[in-house]
């Protein structure tokens, strides 16, 4: 594959694009009218991003998160995303991928995205040489990870609407729900509705690959 833009420009111009063009598909948060003497109650009354996505985090990888500490689901909505999934020993292969690609602080410092995490458990499924080759590669890796990356927050509700939204990285991924199970691109979510400071997390339990 050719890659000509330097990957952390791609990310930074990607971040922009994807929350205009999801708030174009019609996937932005409407909001009610108010007059003047009731807006400070109204914007009180708001409902914060944990309460958009799901009361609690829910799915049988769940458990597998630490109780208490910075990698808790309450240690981790206080911290950016990558530093969040950083103190997550469910993602800690995901971590060492964002790492070589330098993206760290491009996704620290972006605001109200989704990332659809694969677990330690989705990256084994790969096989050793297509994992050694993709984390060798900065310019594939970037093309990967963005592709797990929507610009706006992704809600449970969206699951079972069959929503598309667009990628980071161009493409779209495909929502769906069945019963209690949730899915993208038939990746099941083994532990959704987690948030962090600037993002909502859905972790699922294999590796999305975008089209070549």
């Amino acid at each position: 594959m050719k890659y000509k833009v330097p990957a952390i420009a791609v990310l930074s111009a990607g971040l922009a694009f994807g929350a205009a063009a999801c708030g174009s598909s019609g996937t932005s948060a409407s909001s009610g009218s108010s007059t003047p003497s009731s807006s400070a109650s109204s914007a009180s009354a708001m409902p914060t991003q944990s309460a958009q996505t799901a009361s609690k985090p829910f799915g049988p990888a769940c458990s597998a998160v630490p109780s208490s500490g910075s990698g808790s689901f309450q240690g981790m909505s206080t911290a950016p995303v990558a530093t969040a999934a950083s103190n997550n020993p469910v993602l800690s292969t995901l971590v060492t991928a964002v790492k070589k690609a330098k993206l760290v602080d491009t996704l620290n410092s972006a605001k109200g995205i989704t990332v659809f995490a694969p677990a330690n458990s989705a990256f084994a499924k790969l096989p050793a040489a297509t994992l050694g080759k993709v984390l060798a590669s900065k310019a594939e890796l970037t093309k990967i990870l963005t592709y797990h990356v929507v610009g706006s927050t992704v809600t449970t509700s969206q699951f079972a609407s069959g929503m598309t939204p667009k990628t980071l990285e161009g493409g779209t991924v495909t929502l769906a729900r069945m019963g209690s199970t949730y899915t993208v691109n038939g990746a099941k979510v083994v532990c959704g509705g987690v948030t962090t400071a600037n993002a909502t997390v859905y972790i699922i339990n294999s590796v999305l690959m975008p089209k070549s």
